[in-house]
């Protein structure tokens, strides 16, 4: 039998062959997309519902979910063709209902090879077999879905004899595949059709990413890692070579008033094979525990279960909304609001110890980012935070925030590692405990040890706190290896204003101030704000670096009269500027604030012309940190302090 092609803008389907190319080039389409492609192409505008395309294409099969499996095969057939479903040249989607081909077909018949034609006629045998696995095709079906059988048992006959027809005839078993070790879960999508469900899909996502790390051993991918590739129509195979792991979860999520229907598979990347699928129906009673549910299958069925896994509380389901709308808010803003919601689930539901882990880091942030009393926040953010690890103390996030808080409320730094240390423990990978780990030995000064534990932390998640290591080599006066990982973190993260940040700090004190203005104008327009980047611009062409401090401290004090305290920051530039007696004013109501930055700026080059101040070694001494610097520190003069 002839099967036809069809050619559409520069692509040519082909299907004899089984084949798309495009100017020549043969593109690869795995044969599940292919197939569908096939299918809506002999279409040629007409609407194919979603129903025909599972009669079609998955009847017969089990234990298959044929929803999020249309909706793979269409996402790789538009990243194929490179097709944009908002504005779509190629496939349309009819919401609820199915697919159309808007794109102008011309079709063609070609004849097949000899070998297709042998290969087409042993299909057709097996297809009408009764004793054949493939199911009969009826006398009824159209041609079109006759030859899409045929093209799917040539593909299911050609895979079987690559697989077992060895040399003359010797049969051959396939080689075992290696065991699957790390995985990483690409953001769920929201099937609700409404995009304030948003929250819910990102939550669910993070929620079954965590529970990954909790209750198996293999290693998991961070949400900053994957959540750049929501709503990405890239090769699954391309992801996971990006993310340096062996197989990927994806799915879907959709909440419809009280219930849940979530739909995950886990697919082998190297082979873009499925190993499981599975779909989910839960009333809301029961969505707090679906996330562990499903981590623990798939840790069993790739043998990778933890022993000490256990199985997570019910939580009270408007604690649980409450929870993950304030998560969702957390990642993406305004924190201010994401503070009302954890607050919320733990007023719902005072025994929910993620909710107080949650309202305890976004407590920590605020008094970081001087939005109100710091004493006081500091003391709600611990009481938040023993609250938290005294319902679960498997909670790694608990004991994370725990350790913040006995640093920065009680400039305890022992007993700080001791709590990094337990979440490290619970999850050797996680790269927040291990960063703040690295930020306590920073803090000591013991920056060889900091620099590989931030190495760790870099490595577990690239994208979280991208500058950090280049602001080691930067308090250590390293400045050429802080702006050659700064630049090196930079191809990757181009707006990171961590990294820009202390890229303008390094170029300055290597004495190019051009480009250290450069960057922290690029820096605040990484944060949005780019009048003030257009300020120390115009700064510098008018009066030289000088005259930036002087724009960034009037900035500053604008900030602090509207209510922000920053005494950090501002004793940073009085120091740069020269003007000592400033500083030291400045760093003393940061002690008596308990600024949480204070711990992390004694050691900073801008303080360096303080250190035989002894006002400047009783602060340090004050909070506990060696404020003599180590020998290998390069001291800059007084003279040269705001050139």
């Amino acid at each position: 039998m002839t099967a036809p092609a069809y050619k559409f803008g520069d692509f040519r389907l082909d299907g004899n062959r089984f084949e798309l190319v495009r100017d020549g080039r043969r593109l690869k389409l795995e044969r599940k997309p292919m197939e569908l492609l096939l299918l809506l192409a002999e279409g040629r505008g007409r609407l194919v519902t979603r129903q025909e395309i599972v009669e079609l294409l998955w009847k017969g099969e089990v234990f298959v979910d044929t929803e999020h499996g249309i909706n793979t095969a269409v996402r790789k057939i538009r990243t194929v063709l490179k097709d944009d479903p908002e504005n779509p040249m190629f496939v349309q989607t009819v919401t609820g209902k199915g697919y159309r081909f808007v794109a102008t077909v011309v079709k063609e018949y070609t004849e097949p090879s000899k070998a297709q034609h042998l290969l087409q006629s042993e299909a057709q045998t097996a297809v009408v077999s009764p004793s054949s696995s493939i199911p009969p095709i009826q006398e009824k079906k159209t041609s079109r879905r006759i030859w899409i059988s045929i093209a799917t048992a040539v593909a299911v006959l050609a895979a079987t004899t690559i697989e077992f027809a060895g040399p003359s005839g010797m049969r051959v078993f396939r080689l075992r595949q290696p065991a699957i070790s790390s995985i990483a879960v690409i953001p769920l999508d929201n099937l609700s059709g409404d995009p304030k469900q948003d929250y819910y899909a990102d939550g669910m996502t993070d929620e079954l990413i965590t529970m990954l790390a909790r209750d198996s051993t293999l290693r998991i991918t961070s949400r900053t890692s994957v959540m750049q590739y929501k709503g990405a129509h890239r090769p699954l195979r391309d992801i996971a070579q990006a993310l340096n792991v062996d197989a990927i979860v994806e799915g879907s999520v959709e909440l419809t008033g009280n219930h849940v229907h979530m739909n995950l598979q886990l697919i082998r990347a190297e082979t873009d094979s499925h190993i499981w699928a599975n779909s989910y129906d839960r009333d809301n009673n029961d969505t707090s525990t679906l996330p562990d549910v499903a981590a623990r299958e798939i840790a069993a069925q790739l043998n990778k279960v933890a022993e000490t896994a256990k199985p997570v509380k019910r939580v009270n389901p408007e604690a649980h909304d409450a929870f993950l709308r304030g998560q969702y808010l957390w990642y993406v803003g305004p924190n201010e609001e994401s503070g009302k919601y954890f607050q919320k689930a733990v007023d719902i539901d005072p025994n929910y110890a993620a909710g107080w882990a949650g309202l305890s880091e976004y407590l920590d942030m605020r008094a970081m980012n001087g939005q109100g009393n710091s004493i006081e926040i500091l003391a709600k953010a611990e009481t938040a935070a023993r609250k938290a690890v005294e319902l679960d103390d498997s909670l790694v996030l608990a004991h994370n925030n725990l350790g913040a808080s006995l640093l920065f409320n009680h400039w305890d730094a022992a007993s700080a590692l001791k709590e990094v240390n337990r979440a490290i423990e619970l999850d050797e990978r996680n790269s927040q405990a291990l960063h703040l780990k690295a930020k306590i030995l920073c803090a000591e000064n013991q920056f060889e040890a900091a620099n590989q534990v931030q190495a760790q932390s870099t490595a577990a998640n690239p994208f979280a706190h991208p500058g950090a290591r280049a602001e080691i080599y930067d308090c250590t006066r390293q400045y050429d290896k802080a702006i050659q990982e700064g630049q090196l973190r930079l191809r990757g993260s181009p707006t990171a204003y961590d990294i820009l940040g202390v890229l303008a700090n390094a170029y300055h004190w290597k004495g190019d101030d051009r480009r250290s203005v450069d960057y922290l104008a690029r820096w605040y327009d990484a944060r949005g704000n780019h009048e003030q980047s257009d300020v120390v611009r115009r700064a510098f062409r008018e009066g030289g670096y000088r005259a930036v401090l002087e724009a960034e401290l009037e900035f500053l004090e604008k900030g602090a009269r509207a209510g922000t305290s920053l005494p950090v920051q501002l004793a940073r530039l009085e120091a740069m500027l020269g003007q000592r007696d400033e500083a030291i004013e400045y760093l003393k109501e940061a002690a008596d604030e308990h600024a949480p930055l204070l711990v992390f700026f004694l050691n900073n080059p801008c303080f360096d012309s303080l250190h035989n101040d002894k006002r400047f070694q009783a602060i340090a001494t004050r909070v506990g940190l060696p404020y003599k610097p180590p020998s290998r520190f390069v001291n800059i003069a007084e003279s040269e302090v705001g050139v």
